[in-house]
């Protein structure tokens, strides 16, 4: 399989639990192994492949062998040719797509494997942000012989673009200090809320200037942030902003 891989560099490494929940699209080619009508090919995907499926990993898989439900969000014929039909799918996290054609050939009682994959998109990331590892080693080797970081610049993209899917509370900048060094947030040191958020919730904590201070578990809701005066409302769970960066401001 080749495409997009969202990847992380030094502390934005621990942004990286919050992509792995990501939706997917990709572009392959099913090859069927006998051919079918054109119109019987749709109708089975439509009926039986549009939304909410079951599916078991395949035996050479990270998980558990166990059945499970993912959903698919649509799946596009692009092209057929013969007994290889081009398409384009979208779905969720987790979803097998080799095991998804097989399961089409199944039905089709002809049988089907995948033969290529391409992902073209995780999350907010395209084929528009992505790079070949040939240029960003180029990039990379450039920056190190010349201290030029002009191209380096061009591929990477700041860690606040990674969690644009999370919710996220604002905060003071007279909390932000506290918060590097790991202190809950406390519904005093809030300014704006996204609304929607849920108690166990992983959510980001950012500054007025929208820059990433931390990951957090809410441990209240929206409502309950903007009502309350004690408690804590996000328990800070990993730090991005080093220590410092903020001024200390005294509580006087």
């Amino acid at each position: 399989m080749t495409g997009v891989l969202p990847t992380a560099l030094e502390n934005a490494t621990k942004v990286m639990p919050v992509l792995t929940g990501l939706d997917k699209e990709y572009v392959g080619v099913m090859h069927l192994h006998k051919e079918v009508p054109e119109d019987l090919l749709r109708s089975v995907i439509l009926e039986k492949f549009i939304g909410k499926i079951r599916q078991r990993p395949p035996v050479k898989s990270a998980v558990a062998r166990v059945e499970r439900e993912r959903e698919i969000y649509f799946f596009d014929i692009l092209e057929i040719d013969g007994k290889d039909v081009l398409f384009k799918v979208g779905c969720q996290a987790g979803t097998y797509i080799r095991v998804l054609c097989h399961q089409i050939g199944q039905t089709l009682k002809v049988g089907a494997h995948m033969s290529e994959l391409r992902r073209t998109k995780v999350g907010n990331f395209t084929e528009d942000d992505a790079h070949s590892l040939v240029e960003i080693r180029d990039s990379y080797e450039f920056w190190k012989e010349n201290n030029d970081e002009t191209n380096l610049r061009k591929i990477l993209i700041p860690v606040e673009y990674a969690t644009m899917h999370t919710k996220r509370v604002f905060v003071k900048d007279s909390a932000v200090d506290a918060l590097c060094n790991g202190s809950p947030l406390y519904p005093n040191g809030i300014t704006r809320i996204q609304k929607e958020i849920i108690r166990g919730e992983t959510v980001a904590i950012m500054t007025l200037k929208e820059e990433l201070i931390a990951l957090g578990i809410s441990k209240m809701t929206s409502e309950e942030m903007l009502k309350r005066k004690t408690g804590t409302a996000v328990r800070v769970d990993r730090v991005l902003i080093p220590r410092g960066v903020y001024p200390k401001w005294d509580k006087a």
